[in-house]
């Protein structure tokens, strides 16, 4: 019963049009965080994520801090993995962590009633894990059998490729999760070195939401992270984009294609980056009337969805699209797509497209603040990507003062058709 309880109230939301009001929190011992307090039921989230991540392991360890992040629940202190796990449920607490290109992240929900407990529970989880041989074994034996699988998804054997081939040698060129070959060789002391050089005090961003007081969480906070290391390893330097504009097809047994395209992108720190924002959504957005979905969907036919994105990342920014096709209209969908990429740099978009766009952009904002744990997950990503506190309150104007002007002049810096670069991973005829 407790646990459906707490499961509730991760869906319960703040009303749309509340205000957010963010503090910052500095702990006795000098962490700092931010917090949106919220009384009215008895549960916080707490998001905490150290910057670094998978590229910051060394090539011939690739995948040792994603497996290193997969055994942090594996057992910790005197508690072995099914100890560690029944006292977790027994607090009706969640925990997880994640293991990024560019952070690892720790998320915790807990009652109000429980917080103690959980932040003790949580912190042996962090300071003292086991790292037990045995759960190493089978953990990696988990990954190994992931990788596997990747071998023969196409997705996944898109996507690798498209890395590989746009930043060669950088760990962002292959994957975090490894290769069989180095992910069999690693060891316990392997585990043990990237623990230490993840997870440390100096590069930890802290975000909170729910029912504590910024003089609760102060405390907590040096209790929790207090005794990590004080400073991590070295992290990955800034990724040279290989940029060999063009096509490479893989070849995949399949009656359709998977087709990863792109070229390098915009920092979420660039002056132009808002009016890159609303073009990514008029070009290739969630939405049906973006131009690709009404283009190469509903006129033509020819997938069921395409999308773009912009991914901002610590070393380097792309700009990327995805669709599936059936092997016979994989030439003609990316003709279609080019033709697009050019259009927009020579004709810019519509006055009725670019407010259509902030519209939506301003009006669904809001809706993204839809309980404690979203909010925590916002307020830490804007910690991250060095976003001023007031942010939130700010965002929409930046989007509404995006001009027809900006939309033009940053459209022929964003879309380098010449540049265009696609991976297909199938049989596709005509290519």
């Amino acid at each position: 019963m407790i646990r459906a309880i707490f499961a509730a109230f991760l869906t319960l939301a703040l009303p749309a049009t509340a205000e957010i009001k963010i503090q910052e929190v500095t702990s006795p011992g000098g962490i700092r965080a931010w917090l949106v307090e919220d009384h009215n039921i008895p549960f916080t989230a707490l998001e905490i994520q150290f910057s670094g991540g998978t590229s910051s392991e060394p090539l011939e360890k690739r995948g040792v801090v994603n497996l290193m992040t997969a055994l942090i629940e594996e057992g910790a202190g005197d508690m072995d993995s099914r100890a560690f796990a029944e006292a977790r449920d027994a607090l009706a607490a969640e925990f997880s962590f994640d293991a990024g290109s560019d952070s690892v992240g720790v998320s915790a929900r807990f009652l109000t009633e429980n917080r103690e407990a959980a932040i003790t529970l949580l912190r042996e989880a962090l300071v003292n894990p086991r790292f037990d041989q045995d759960a190493v074994d089978r953990v990696r034996e988990q990954v190994l059998s992931i990788l596997r699988a990747n071998e023969k998804d196409p997705e996944k054997i898109a996507s690798q490729t498209f890395n590989r081939l746009t930043f060669g040698d950088h760990p962002y060129g292959s994957t975090g999760d490894g290769r069989i070959d180095t992910v069999q060789a690693l060891t316990r002391d392997d585990v043990l070195a990237a623990h230490k050089a993840t997870l440390a005090r100096d590069r930890v961003f802290v975000a909170a939401s729910g029912d504590i007081t910024a003089a609760e969480l102060g405390l907590l906070l040096d209790r929790l992270l207090g005794d990590l290391p004080a400073t991590g390893g070295a992290q990955a330097g800034a990724a040279k984009l290989l940029e060999p504009a063009g096509l490479t097809v893989i070849d995949f047994p399949s009656p359709q294609s998977i087709v990863l395209f792109g070229h390098e992108g915009i920092s979420r720190d660039d002056p132009d980056f808002f009016a890159a924002f609303i073009l990514n959504e008029i070009m290739g957005g969630g939405r049906f009337t973006a131009r690709l979905m009404t283009e190469v969907r509903e006129k033509r036919g020819l997938t069921y969805g395409i999308g773009t994105y912009l991914v901002g990342m610590d070393h380097a920014d792309l700009y990327l699209g995805q669709f599936a096709a059936s092997n016979d209209k994989v030439a003609e969908a990316i003709e279609v797509l080019r033709g697009e990429w050019a259009r927009i740099v020579a004709e810019g978009v519509t006055p009725a497209e670019l407010a259509e766009t902030k519209t939506y952009l301003t009006g669904s904002y809001p809706l993204r603040f839809d309980g404690n744990g979203p909010i925590a997950s916002i307020l830490v990503g804007m910690q991250m990507e060095g976003m001023p506190i007031d942010y939130v309150a700010t965002r929409n104007a930046k989007v509404e003062a995006v001009t027809m002007d900006d939309v033009k002049r940053v459209a022929a810096r964003l879309f380098r058709p010449e540049a265009l670069k696609f991976v297909v991973v199938g049989q596709p005829e005509g290519l």
